[in-house]
Order: C-alpha cells, then sequence, then structure tokens
C-alpha cells in the first residue's frame, strides 16, 4: 500500500511509536546518500518515493526539507503467501500480474526522487525488471533515484538491513532478518537496469555496498 507522509508538527519525527528497535543500528556515512540530498536540498515541494520499510527518521528528514514522502515497502508487499499460485509442475511460483496490479500504483503521479535502498538485491528475480521499468516511468525527467547494491565480497549471508536516514550523509542500519539476499548485480547489470538514463555514478563502500545514484 502506498502511503503519503506530509510535514509534521515542528520537532516530532512523523510516524514516532516509540517501539523498540529490532536489533542495534550500525551508524554509517553514505556518499550516495550525500549526493542524492544535494538534488533535493534547496528545494521544496519534491515527491520523494521510499521504497523500503516506513522509518519515522526518513520521514522526518525529508517532510522537514518541505517535501512529500510516499512510502511502499515492496518486499514485505512481495512476501505475501497470498501471491503464490500453483505451477504446470505443482510447485508454487509468485504470480507477478496480480503483485503488479495490487502494488506500485501510482495512478498517474510521477515523483521527483525515489530511495530504492538495496531492495533489488532481496527482491523476487521474477519482479525485479518490471518494478524498475515501472520506477523508470513515474521518474520525472532529471529525477534522481538512490539505489544500493552488495557487492559479491559481502557473501550470501548478508544480512537485510532497514535503512535510516540521520542526515544528508549519514545512515543507521539496522540488522532484520526476515529476507535473504537473492542475488549479486555487478556493474553492468546494474547499468542494465537503468536504460536510457542520463548518468550513473558508483560509489563503494567499506560495508561492501556499491551505492549508485541514478539521474533519469
Amino acid at each position: 500500500m502506498l502511503n503519503l507522509f506530509r510535514s509534521p508538527s515542528r520537532g516530532v519525527a512523523a510516524g514516532e511509536n516509540g517501539q523498540p528497535s529490532l536489533a542495534a543500528r550500525i551508524a554509517r556515512h553514505s556518499t550516495g546518500l550525500q549526493e542524492f540530498s544535494r538534488h533535493i536540498v534547496g528545494r521544496e515541494g519534491l515527491s520523494i518515493l521510499d521504497l523500503g520499510p516506513t522509518s519515522p527518521k526518513n520521514i522526518h528528514y525529508i517532510t522537514t526539507l518541505g517535501h512529500k514522502v510516499y512510502n511502499e515497502d515492496v518486499l514485505a508487499a512481495a512476501a505475501d503467501p497470498g501471491l503464490l499460485k500453483p505451477a504446470e509442475n505443482g510447485a508454487a511460483v509468485l504470480d507477478v500480474e496480480r503483485f503488479f496490479a495490487e502494488n506500485l500504483l501510482f495512478r498517474g503521479h510521477q515523483f521527483d526522487a525515489v530511495l530504492c535502498w538495496d531492495v533489488a538485491d532481496y527482491l523476487h528475480e521474477s519482479l525485479v525488471k518490471p518494478m524498475m521499468e515501472r520506477i523508470h516511468s513515474v521518474l520525472k525527467p532529471g529525477g534522481v533515484l538512490l539505489g544500493f547494491f552488495h557487492t559479491r565480497e559481502a557473501g550470501a549471508a548478508a544480512p537485510y538491513c532497514r535503512y535510516h536516514i540521520t542526515a544528508a550523509d549519514q545512515l543507521e542500519l539496522q540488522p532484520f532478518s526476515r529476507f535473504r539476499l537473492q542475488r549479486v548485480f555487478n556493474n553492468r547489470n546494474i547499468e542494465n537496469l537503468f536504460p536510457g538514463s542520463k548518468s550513473l555514478k558508483f560509489f563503494l563502500a567499506r560495508d561492501h555496498i556499491r551505492e549508485v545514484l541514478v539521474v533519469r
């Protein structure tokens, strides 16, 4: 479900519910987020799409800049067991058509920026390319997308993390064991996800994450 969050009351993080953290958070610098922030700071009234789990910190950071943030937890939606259907061999397969009939429905809305995080690394293979095509179709010309991609050195057991923005170039990573890494993209694979883009900038972080800023 796509949720819209507007500017919170001054000094209050929108959506903060006081719930305990799922795991200890790890603070880290993000050059990709720094570049992303340069595109949205100093402007007002932008529409920004966050494809990760709802984060009060992300909502607070974006709305206090004067923007609107839309949130849709794509991985949680894709994990719905109701999306499974029987195949000819009797195995259960993901119903891709139903997923896109029920999710990522923007109804003509376009976005100035997208926070994709590392969704593509954990998403079911059949959903990755069509999801990126749909996101590309609703990203305005000149709009930016920030994506994180694990490198092979991260290992197959690389933990899924929720990303919380604490400053223009700072994140808190909150390990969350619900999802497992599905694949590792190389630079060419990543470029193929965003055909026709104006530019892609790659930043390699110390924790074996390749941060990518895409300009449509």
